[in-house]
């Protein structure tokens, strides 16, 4: 009960009977090309409480193997199937809160499979100009129709992330670049329930895998210089900010120079665009963060936004 309530409170626009508010129809399917749609039934696997504790490794393996099948949801086939995962996905994030010692090395490979499997895929295509740019408040976000297990699977991951478990130095080996660069992809989303997920759990990859923090900047880095010199529209520019003003927060003293030219290359120019509306408190937040770190930083913020 305390999983399901913990699901619940993440999807802050359900209603009260818990069930997916109607989302606005989309023009294709967000699976794209990575639909799987699965000819035999969802395998009936016993449950892991009721396993030996000295089988339950070799069971949850098997459950995280089932769990890479993908659905479509944008159809009404399959539904026991779907339901069958649904539930199995939930099981194994209630696992994982009450193992120890569960994530360990022989197993990494196979949570990484599954979540890829679920969370990569194809977002849909959309018209990307500045011509498309309209009051974020007059229309409604296109809601990901596969989020019952989208939503179980972030939730899974997330644990992943933070578990005292998963020593960073071996896990780093699976939660690599390609996979990071993937996760950042899809900060690009329509569904704002998926991109705040995407943004806790970025941030705490960036906290735990240290290897990491640099190349997270750099893809930050490179999906701002898209938005300001290819005039692109980005959905996550405001939750990848939120990200930024914690990191920079946390910037040790002197500031390095490479810090100040994110400041000055990506951040600033953000004032320009057309898009600034959707980010311009998180945007505002960062640049707040860079003046207490250091306040000489002030008179290059106003003096460059107004120059760029």
């Amino acid at each position: 009960m305390k999983l399901i309530q913990t699901v619940k409170r993440r999807m802050g626009n359900e209603g009260e009977d818990g069930n997916e508010p109607v989302a606005k129809p989309s023009s294709g399917s967000t699976r794209g090309p990575n639909v799987r749609q699965v000819e035999t039934p969802f395998p009936a696997l016993p449950m892991l409480r009721d396993e030996p504790p000295g089988d339950r490794a070799e069971l949850f393996r098997k459950k995280l193997e089932a769990c890479r099948r993908v659905f479509d949801f944008s159809t009404e086939t399959f539904q026991k199937d779907k339901e069958a995962k649904r539930l199995t996905l939930l099981e194994i994030v209630e696992h994982v809160n009450n193992t120890r010692n569960c994530f360990n090395e022989s197993l990494m490979q196979d949570v990484v499979d599954m979540v890829g499997a679920n969370i990569f895929r194809a977002l849909p295509a959309k018209d990307r100009s500045v011509m498309s740019i309209s009051d974020p408040e007059d229309e409604e976000p296109t809601l990901e129709k596969a989020w019952p297990h989208l939503q179980i699977v972030y939730e899974f991951f997330l644990r992943f992330v933070v578990s005292n478990d998963v020593d960073p130095k071996v896990a780093k080996r699976f939660v690599n670049q390609n996979f990071v660069l993937k996760l950042h992809e899809l900060f690009d989303s329509d569904d704002p329930r998926e991109r705040d997920y995407l943004k806790t759990i970025l941030h705490r990859v960036y906290g735990k895998f240290m290897a990491l923090r640099a190349f997270i900047r750099r893809a930050i880095q490179h999906t701002f210089f898209k938005v300001i010199f290819e005039c692109e529209i980005h959905n996550g520019v405001g939750e990848l900010l939120e990200i930024l003003g914690s990191i920079i927060n946390g910037f040790a003293l002197p500031l390095k120079e490479e810090h100040k030219d994110f400041m000055t290359r990506a951040l600033i120019p953000l004032h320009k665009v057309k898009s600034l509306a959707a980010f311009h408190q998180q945007l505002s937040y960062c640049m707040a963060q860079y003046v207490e770190k250091d306040h000489r930083l002030a008179y290059d913020i106003v003096f460059c936004s107004d120059q760029s």
